[in-house]
């Protein structure tokens, strides 16, 4: 199956605790950490909702 990369390029604090969660769910836990996920429906969702805090890589 087709994976993504994304990196984490900003800090959590002072966001609400959904987004921290989303992000625990993608597994970043720390600034430029970089996860590699399979790429679903779900997945995008959660990207789409901390675009603000994470970027994909190619």
């Amino acid at each position: 199956m087709a994976t993504i990369k994304i990196k984490q390029i900003k800090s959590k604090i002072g966001y609400p605790i959904d987004q921290k969660r989303t992000l625990q769910s993608l597994g970043l836990h720390r600034i430029s950490q970089i996860v590699e996920v399979e790429d679903n429906p779900s997945v995008r969702g959660m990207i789409r909702k901390v675009r603000h805090l994470v970027t994909v890589v190619e």
